[in-house]
């Protein structure tokens, strides 16, 4: 599977950005996909993560209320939907696919995000 991340972007802080995320190569069934972010000199973590074939997610708990992690299995996509974004939400935010929401072993390109005060 390749994965395509996109919809980044510059917003404005308490603003939104829905992230995309699309498969090709094969389809997403049977994995889990999840969404990481790095901002500038820290290392990568994790933000949210969804198994394709329960919808089962998982958050950071500091992302829950304002994030929200969902799948389209019709267009092999699935999108972070991000609200009420604050200056520290700025990163490059990358997604990835794994056997489960805990193994992470295909990596898509990253999608800049940037948040201004």
């Amino acid at each position: 599977v390749q994965l395509q991340a996109c919809g980044g972007g510059l917003v404005q802080a308490g603003g939104s950005l829905r992230l995309s995320c699309t498969a090709s190569g094969r389809t997403l069934s049977s994995l889990a996909v999840g969404w990481f972010r790095q901002a500038p000199g820290k290392p990568r973590s994790f933000v949210a993560g969804i198994t394709w074939s329960s919808g089962t997610t998982n958050y950071v708990d500091s992302m829950k209320g304002r994030f929200t992690i969902s799948r389209d299995n019709a267009k092999d996509t699935v999108y972070l939907q991000m609200t009420s974004l604050k200056p520290e939400d700025t990163a490059v935010y990358y997604c990835a696919s794994g056997r489960n929401l805990y193994s992470w072993d295909v990596w898509g390109q990253g999608t800049l995000v940037t948040v201004s005060s």
